[in-house]
């Protein structure tokens, strides 16, 4: 027995098999992690907080429905990023490479990065967030904003938010750049607010994003309570006129006009507007039915894919959990808030000089947040008229907070990019 067992200990030892479990019990987490004592008991604490918070938020996603299309990428890149060992994201090599001076470039990243660094070049190089406004303007109908031109003037109105939020943040010592990249949440539009962050302070992707998502999901409880806080019962009550029927020939032009308008007066929107009204025109033309379907669906869903995962490898630990976290979140809710105020306040004094009454509800569509805002819009109008329609007239303000939030982006970007 004795020989046999000899036998045995001398063919493992002759095999490596020892050295090669040796070798695969030190990568594992377990044993580099908590036996080998290579992490502080501080950064341990705080992965462990950021691994429940996304656990949090796919429990919203998935159980609330808060942007499920995006939230659940954002919480599982959040979750991956933040698993210890995994070796995904590097943000210490992104680090490096926005460092002035630096000498690593994307082929570096290519090379000594993991899979969610390099899906977040896509990020860094501002393709996402163009490709998701390819989509949007695909599936967006920009008639009711045609057909009633004052509507656009009540999505300008909403983007008021922006600017008053990115001067309340300078005052609270944030960069101007971080500043103008917490404002933008005030658009309740994510590819937007991704897009300006990206450009101007990529450090608070990952807080900014999930702070402009998770609000454009809680439109339907922010908004109501400003709203009828604002108005009165018989402004509410107001019954608009039907909208006229716009030609094609409008809608084809439209998206043509808006990309030579934007683009001289604010390149630096160019960009997103440019691939709004893109696919757009692939809408109206009729001619290209093939690239808008794919622009609506396929295109549209593979991007939000990258899009969700990539943002969420940002927020590691060092880069969530500290005072600006919270301080971003306050300051989305404040910019959100005069968001939607600013904007039924401009149609409720719009109503002071026109024949033909606004009901001050459609102004809080102003946001981006399409369309979820026109449909709160419509619910509020018919809870104090149950006769009242008001998604048309309400899409026409949401469509034009799209443009008008992107027009603030670039304004921002070409002051402090």
């Amino acid at each position: 027995m004795e020989k046999y067992i000899d036998l045995i200990m001398n063919f493992v030892r002759d095999m490596g098999f020892y050295k090669l479990f040796h070798n695969f019990l030190n990568d594992t987490v377990v044993y580099s992690e908590l036996i080998g004592a290579d992490i502080t008991v501080a950064a341990g604490w705080k992965t462990l907080v950021m691994i429940l918070v996304a656990l949090l938020l796919l429990y919203l996603a998935i159980k609330k429905q808060f942007e499920p299309l995006l939230l659940i990428g954002i919480a599982f890149g959040m979750l991956l990023t933040n698993l210890p060992g995994a070796g995904m994201y590097h943000s210490e090599l992104w680090t490096e490479f926005m460092r002035p001076g630096s000498t690593l470039g994307y082929g570096d990243i290519l090379k000594h990065g993991g899979l969610l660094d390099i899906l977040y070049i896509g990020v860094k190089t501002c393709v996402y967030p163009c490709l998701i406004f390819l989509g949007i303007g695909a599936m967006t109908d920009f008639g009711p904003l045609i057909s009633n031109p004052k509507s656009l003037l009540l999505g300008a109105a909403a983007q008021i938010g922006i600017f008053v939020t990115f001067i309340g943040c300078f005052f609270l010592a944030f960069p101007q750049e971080a500043a103008a990249s917490i404002g933008i949440i005030g658009g309740a539009d994510g590819p937007t607010a991704i897009y300006t962050t990206s450009k101007l302070y990529p450090g608070l992707l990952g807080p900014i994003a999930v702070a402009a998502y998770s609000y454009m999901a809680l439109v339907p409880v922010i908004q109501p309570p400003i709203m009828r806080l604002l108005t009165t019962k018989k402004e509410r009550e107001i019954v608009m006129k039907p909208l006229r029927q716009v030609t094609r020939t409008e809608k084809i032009i439209f998206p043509i006009a808006v990309t030579i308008f934007v683009a001289l007066l604010v390149p630096s929107a160019t960009p997103l507007v440019g691939c709004l009204m893109l696919g757009n025109l692939w809408k109206e033309s009729g001619v290209a039915e093939r690239l808008c379907k794919t622009a609506q669906n396929e295109l549209m869903n593979i991007v939000t894919i990258f899009l969700g995962i990539s943002v969420g490898a940002t927020a590691t630990a060092a880069n969530f959990l500290n005072l600006e976290t919270l301080k971003i979140l306050a300051m989305g809710v404040v910019a959100f808030g005069l968001g939607t105020g600013s904007g039924v306040l401009l149609a409720k004094f719009m109503n002071l000089f026109t024949k033909d009454k606004v009901n001050p509800l459609i102004g809080s569509a102003g946001v981006s947040a399409v369309p979820m805002a026109a449909r709160v819009s419509q619910a509020e109008g018919q809870k104090a008229n149950p006769s009242n329609f008001l998604l048309m007239h309400a899409m026409g303000p949401n469509v034009a907070g799209v443009i008008g939030s992107a027009i603030a982006a670039g304004v921002l970007i070409a002051l402090f990019a």
